[in-house]
């Protein structure tokens, strides 16, 4: 369950700190694999404060399925995600396994979903900014801490 609406912008601020950029991504994944553990894949530690899935999508370079845990941003029977990558000036590896092979699953709540990902262009992502910010308050900064144009991709049910 999602933290309530007007926790996320606290919560948003503190996941916007350098230490929490620091921190998170050596300690985020080791607790997501436990969860994972723990619930059988059906709960998310990172889905406790927002909608989170787990994308499985093929390695762009090795071919094999890479399951990452990722917050996402429902659009009706679609979903947004943005390649934030804790504000790294780099893309995550996860947008050029979409970008090579679009045609991939995600998990919600433990279902698995394929679906086919799209990458928005300039205009689509411009408009799509101020719905990913009502998910999550501040979530743009991401891309100024980054300095770089975040990917952003609607997941479409195939």
């Amino acid at each position: 369950m999602p933290l309530p609406r007007v926790l996320r912008p606290p919560v948003a601020w503190f996941s916007r700190t350098l230490f929490f950029r620091a921190v998170g991504p050596r300690i985020l994944p080791p607790l997501e694999r436990g969860m994972k553990r723990l619930t059988g894949g059906r709960v998310q530690l990172s889905g406790l404060g927002v909608p989170t899935l787990v994308l499985h999508a093929i390695g762009a370079k090795s071919g094999i399925e890479r399951d990452t845990v990722l917050m996402y941003c429902p659009d009706g029977d679609e979903m947004l995600i943005t390649g934030s990558n804790f504000a790294r000036d780099t893309h995550p590896a996860w947008t050029a396994n979409l970008l090579a092979h679009p045609d991939v699953a995600v998990s919600v709540r433990g279902r698995r979903i394929p679906v086919r990902a799209r990458l928005l262009d300039d205009a689509e992502r411009e408009a799509a900014w101020p719905k990913l910010e009502r998910n999550w308050p501040g979530y743009r900064r991401y891309e100024v801490a980054a300095g770089r144009t975040l990917r952003v991709f609607r997941l479409t049910p195939r």
